[in-house]
């Protein structure tokens, strides 16, 4: 059963710094577009930052130069979301998503079930 898990959250201080991560499990063949979304209560869900197989990371202008999406190196099915100079406006539940091909099965794309993120002023 392949599934995406998210870690890291928090309450942070405006200014401050944290990560997020995100693990793909399940009998996996590859992870293809990995992404982060984030959601506060009353609102929709925003894209947050994007990391193609292919191609370059891309970042919404609300956390661009702040924001960094990357995979490690050293564990391929596991992504992360840096996250620098934090603002109030930053709260909200992170979700990971990505199109994952399975052992078994077409693509298909996976939510986590998200992870809780606060900054205080």
């Amino acid at each position: 059963q392949v599934q995406l898990v998210e870690s890291g959250g928090g309450l942070a201080q405006a200014g401050s710094s944290l990560r997020v991560s995100c693990v793909a499990s399940g009998r996996i063949l590859r992870v293809n577009d990995w992404e982060w979304y984030r959601q506060t209560p009353g609102k929709e869900r925003e894209w947050v930052a994007r990391r193609p197989t292919r191609g370059i990371e891309t970042y919404a202008p609300s956390v661009r130069g702040r924001f960094t999406i990357s995979r490690d190196d050293n564990a391929k099915n596991t992504m992360y979301l840096q996250m620098n100079n934090l603002q109030p406006e930053d709260t909200g539940v992170y979700f990971c998503h990505a199109e994952i091909r399975a052992v078994t099965g077409l693509p298909r794309e996976y939510w986590g079930p998200g992870i809780q993120v606060t900054v205080s002023s």
